[in-house]
């Protein structure tokens, strides 16, 4: 059975909690309110808008940011503290439609197309929304109204912070035409700066490219995505109940050299806490990616796919350390502000292989042992010992894995 059901196309809402984290600080610590802040420590993990109104923004260093912003307030983050109030605002998504498909910890689409009897219109939905969201867990939070995802999106942002905006299906062109290139899902700083090349600034400008042209310019895969977003056209159903392709995890520090043994430790703990919530939710993973953040805040990420999906601590461990190794001349070179790793290709169905020739002290023995003792006593229960004493750094909320629904394996 699939672990995903499509909706029915319906206008669609896309509601994104405003500086969500700086916001849950503001709501607990009425010292906050009104002040510009951020979370962090080293590096800005996210700013309040009054800090953003100085330049402040995510990522950037603490140093950095305490020179555009003196009165700059920086908090630690509290991932808990954001994981419950993520699971309320979520809570209240569900009880107005079913139809919700999460984005991340504080975003969202919904399709309200539904409920124009039992609510009102999509307008009149999204208001509510907002209030109960505002009321209920004490947040604001911008919602876009609109016929298709990437307008809905977009609207969202245009309409920060606390706002609502709604597009018309007979001003979609007017609403999206003026609007930079940079709105569009896709189009990140080199797309950005070859299509300035040619002159295209806004996205009306983008629409006027032929097909082939646009192609030519970024590539077919790019051209082809961009090409059907200029164009109005996005076809995608919000999905409910749909699984992560993907589960990762990333610690970030602030600016300065890290040895290879404090980046090897560093790795430790993340392989450990990614591969748990892999064996959680009973889906190997085939393909292990290393994502640095350099001290320029440049990113770049390395790759390799498996022979077969593995849930193995040790098997993952191994190959992100070669992975690791071979950014290291980069890393010396330019400094590193985030290491993460991400395990893809998750398979639905549970299955792993076994391999030859068959080890009686295989490494899974280990990894189900102290998965139940630290799902009994707490996560924090058991550790390597070349994490004892060693503190976690920032871990970035996620949304939680979907269960599996009736018919599917939980845990091989």
């Amino acid at each position: 059975m699939s672990g995903s059901q499509s909706s029915p196309q319906g206008p669609m809402l896309h509601a994104d909690l405003d500086s969500f984290y700086a916001s849950v600080e503001q709501r607990d610590d009425p010292r906050l309110r009104g002040r510009p802040i951020a979370v962090g420590g080293g590096i800005i993990m996210a700013a309040s808008y009054e800090a953003r109104a100085y330049g402040v923004s995510s990522p950037m260093g603490e140093r950095i940011a305490r020179e555009l912003c003196p009165d700059l307030l920086v908090v630690p983050m509290r991932p808990k503290a954001y994981q419950e109030a993520s699971k309320a605002v979520f809570a209240i998504f569900h009880d107005l439609t079913p139809n919700v498909e999460g984005i991340s910890v504080d975003e969202a689409f919904l399709d309200v197309g539904g409920l124009l009897r039992l609510t009102g219109t999509p307008e009149q939905v999204g208001a509510l929304l907002r209030r109960r969201v505002r009321e209920e867990v004490g947040l604001p939070i911008s919602v876009g109204v609109a016929r298709t995802k990437y307008l809905a999106k977009i609207a969202s942002a245009v309409s920060k912070p606390d706002g609502l905006l709604v597009v018309p299906h007979d001003g979609e062109e007017q609403f999206l035409y003026p609007l930079p290139i940079e709105r569009l899902w896709g189009v990140g700083k080199k797309t950005s700066e070859k299509l300035h090349a040619r002159g295209i600034r806004t996205i009306g400008q983008l629409a006027e490219v032929e097909y082939r042209a646009l192609s030519d310019t970024v590539g077919k895969a790019s051209g082809r995505h961009l090409f059907a977003l200029t164009h109005l056209q996005d076809p995608r159903p919000v999905e409910r109940g749909k699984r992560r392709r993907s589960i990762g995890s990333q610690r970030a520090f602030g600016p300065g050299r890290r040895s290879d043994a404090e980046l090897d430790q560093i790795l430790v703990g993340i392989v450990d806490r990614v591969m748990g919530r892999v064996r959680d939710g009973g889906r190997p993973g085939a393909t292990v990616t290393v994502r640095v953040r350099f001290g320029d805040y440049e990113r770049v990420t390395r790759s390799r796919t498996l022979p077969r999906p593995t849930m193995a601590t040790e098997t993952v461990l191994r190959v992100s350390r070669e992975l690791l190794l071979g950014l290291r001349p980069m890393i010396a070179d330019r400094g590193i502000t985030l290491l993460g790793l991400t395990i893809g290709g998750l398979d639905a169905s549970g299955a792993t292989q076994l391999m030859l020739p068959l080890d009686p002290h295989q490494s899974g023995v280990l990894d189900t042992a102290l998965d139940e003792v630290r799902e009994k006593f707490g996560s924090g229960s058991v550790r390597r010992g070349v994490l004892v004493g060693e503190p976690e750094g920032f871990e970035v909320p996620m949304l939680p894995d979907e269960r599996p629904r009736d018919g599917e394996r939980r845990r091989p």
